[in-house]
C-alpha cells in the first residue's frame, strides 16, 4: 500500500467517527421537533390555560370546568367520526345535515308534544340508522363512483337539510322521553350522560383506530394510497366504513343535540361542521390524511373549546372572538402542514 493511500485511509477514519455523530444528532433534532411538533397541541393548550387564568380568576372554578366538558361533548363526538375520514385524505362536510336529519327524527319519533309516534329506543336506532345509512352512501360515491368527497358530501349536507326541513311537523315538537331529555339534565358527579357517552366513544374509536385493521390501513390510504392497493388491500371497502362511521356518529351528534335543546329542530345541526374539522386540524391530524388521530382531535376540541370560554369569561367582543378563532386555526394548519407544503398540493 502506498504512502498516500496510508494517509488516505487514516483520514477517512478519522472523518467516519465525525459523519457518524453529525448524522446522530441531525437524528436527535429531527425526533426533538417530531416531538416538540406532536406536544405542540397540549402545550398550546397549557398555555391558554394560564393566559386565561391570570386574566380572570374564575377560569379554573370547578363550575367553568364543568361548562367546558359540557361543551366539549357534542363536537367532541363529530371531530371523532371525522377523524376517521380525514386520515385517509377525504372531507365530510355533511355533518350539520345529517345531525339535523337526526334531530328530527328522533323527535318526531320519539314521545313529543305534536306527532302520535312513540317508539322509545326504537326513535334513537331510527335517527342512528339514517347518520350510518347517508355516510355509507356518501362513502360509496366517493370511493365507487370516483366522484370528489368535498363535493358529494356538501351536496349531502344540502340533501339532509332538505330532507330534515321536510319532515319538520307544523310546529316545533318538544322531546318529552325523560330518558333522552335526562342525557343532559341530570347530573353525576357534576357531568351530564353527553361527557360520559363522549369519553366512552372515544374509548372505542381509539381501540378501533390503534388496535384493528381498518384503523391502521385508513393511515396507511393518507399516506399513500397507491401503495396500499398493490398490497391487495381493498381500500374502497375500508373508505366505506370510514365514511360509515363518521355518519353514525354524526347521527349521534344530533340526538344529543336533540337532548341539549328538548326540541326537534331542522336547524340542529348548525354550527357543528366548523368545530368538527378545525378540532381535527387543531389537534394535528392532517387534511391530506396519513398523520393525526382521535387523541388529537380530542385535544383540538380542548383547545377551541377552551379557547371560547376563555374569550367570554374576558367579555371579548363576539366579533372578534370569531376573528381570534380564526386566526389560531390558520396558525394551527401552517405550523402542522409547512414542512409538507411541497406534498400536499391536491386539496378534496
Amino acid at each position: 500500500m502506498t504512502q498516500a493511500q496510508l494517509h488516505a485511509q487514516d483520514a477517512s477514519a478519522m472523518a467516519s467517527p465525525r459523519r457518524r455523530g453529525a448524522g446522530a444528532r441531525q437524528r436527535s433534532g429531527q425526533a426533538g421537533i417530531g416531538v416538540l411538533k406532536s406536544a405542540g397541541p397540549i402545550l398550546s393548550l397549557l398555555a391558554m390555560v394560564a393566559v386565561f387564568t391570570s386574566l380572570t380568576p374564575n377560569f379554573l372554578s370547578g363550575a367553568n370546568l364543568q361548562a367546558i366538558l359540557e361543551s366539549a361533548a357534542v363536537p367532541a363526538v363529530v371531530a371523532i367520526g371525522m377523524t376517521f375520514v380525514l386520515v385517509q385524505g377525504s372531507i365530510d362536510l355533511s355533518s350539520e345535515g345529517v345531525a339535523s336529519l337526526a334531530n328530527i327524527l328522533l323527535s318526531i319519533l320519539i314521545a313529543n308534544s305534536v306527532t302520535a309516534y312513540d317508539l322509545g329506543a326504537g326513535a334513537i336506532l331510527v335517527a342512528l340508522a339514517a347518520g350510518l345509512a347517508v355516510g355509507v352512501l356518501n362513502g360509496i360515491l366517493y370511493a365507487y363512483l370516483r366522484m370528489p368527497s368535498l363535493i358529494v358530501t356538501l351536496a349531502m349536507w344540502l340533501i339532509t337539510l332538505g330532507l330534515a326541513a321536510l319532515l319538520f311537523p307544523s310546529r316545533q315538537p318538544q322531546i318529552l322521553d325523560s330518558g333522552v331529555v335526562g342525557l343532559a339534565l341530570h347530573k353525576h358527579f357534576g357531568l351530564s350522560a353527553l361527557v360520559y357517552l363522549a369519553v366512552a366513544f372515544a374509548f372505542i374509536a381509539f381501540i378501533v383506530e390503534r388496535r384493528t385493521k381498518l384503523g391502521r390501513i385508513g393511515f396507511a390510504i393518507g399516506a399513500d394510497e397507491a401503495l396500499v392497493r398493490l398490497a391487495g388491500v381493498n381500500v374502497n371497502l375500508c373508505k366505506v366504513s370510514a365514511f360509515a362511521i363518521c355518519g353514525s356518529l354524526t347521527g349521534l351528534a344530533g340526538i344529543l343535540t336533540a337532548a341539549q335543546i328538548g326540541v326537534g329542530n331542522p336547524l340542529a345541526g348548525e354550527g357543528l361542521l366548523f368545530p368538527g374539522i378545525a378540532a381535527c386540524v387543531i389537534g394535528g391530524t392532517l387534511l391530506s390524511g396519513g398523520r393525526g388521530g382521535v387523541l388529537h382531535s380530542l385535544i383540538g376540541v380542548l383547545v377551541l373549546v377552551t379557547l371560547r370560554n376563555g374569550l367570554v369569561q374576558t367579555g371579548t367582543n363576539p366579533l372578534l372572538q370569531k376573528a381570534i378563532e380564526g386566526v389560531v386555526i390558520v396558525v394551527a394548519v401552517t405550523a402542522s402542514t409547512w414542512h409538507l407544503r411541497r406534498k400536499t398540493r391536491v386539496v378534496k
